[in-house]
């Protein structure tokens, strides 16, 4: 199970690299069955932290910092109010409001030019933020904000491992703080966090190879199979997720 974790994080990290976007959403998925509940969002924080420094350090020159300048200040900020709320928010509906999100990002009209600026990024790094500390693998999100201000795929991809590694690192102190004991885990979190910076390496060796309308068509139907899948698992949760709160109203 250890080296299979390992191997999965460079996997994943490979697939954001070339893709934009979708590893860490399907590392989660795949922490989930493994890992002890309580460990899962932690765990998963700090492996795709490193990840992100990886592919930021590697990718470094094509990052626009104006976007991470206005993004990452209200993520920290988003994360920050998130972490006063450390409780369970009702999951079936954030994940439907991500995947329809997601599909109006991918598939909708190009958003407003007022919505891609400053009022935009410090809007858009408040939400995810916020969110990333209850549903965990919130890059599906920032990556398909992040991908309709540019179409250059280095870019694209540079600036959101910029932004991710910023909005990672306060989880680590947030759990840390909750009582989760890190050191119980540093050696499989180190492994991963290794294996994760070789699968970018080789991933954004690959990405130099592609153009840029291939890598947006990759792009949009990575995202497309996320929020398809996010509401694939609302909709079979909103069975259990109703009688409860039925009970809790009445």
């Amino acid at each position: 199970m250890f080296w299979g974790l390992v191997l999965l994080s460079a996997s994943t990290s490979l697939l954001t690299a070339i893709a934009g976007a979708g590893g860490g959403a399907v590392l989660i998925a795949m922490l989930a069955l493994v890992l002890p509940a309580p460990a899962i969002i932690p765990v998963h924080g700090v492996v795709q932290m490193g990840s992100n420094v990886g592919r930021t350090v590697l990718a470094w020159r094509h990052i626009d910092w104006f976007t991470v300048a206005w993004f990452v200040p209200f993520g920290l900020l988003g994360t920050t109010v998130g972490s006063l709320l450390l409780v369970q928010f009702p999951a079936p509906l954030l994940q439907l409001c991500i995947a329809l999100f997601l599909l109006y990002l991918t598939w909708g009209p190009k958003l407003p030019q007022l919505v891609l600026g400053k009022a935009g990024l410090a809007c858009g790094g408040l939400i995810t933020g916020f969110i990333s500390l209850f549903v965990g693998a919130s890059g599906p999100v920032v990556a398909a904000f992040i991908k309709s201000r540019f179409s250059e795929r280095m870019t694209t991809v540079a600036t959101f491992a910029a932004t991710m590694s910023m909005q990672h690192a306060p989880k680590a102190l947030v759990f840390g703080l909750a009582g989760f004991v890190f050191k119980d885990w540093l050696l499989l979190i180190a492994a991963m966090m290794a294996a994760g910076f070789i699968g970018t390496w080789v991933g954004l060796k690959w990405l130099k190879r592609i153009s840029n309308h291939r890598f947006n068509q990759i792009f949009r139907w990575v995202i497309t199979l996320l929020a398809l899948r996010l509401l694939w698992v609302a909709f079979d949760a909103f069975d259990a997720f109703i009688p409860a709160l039925s009970g809790i109203t009445s």
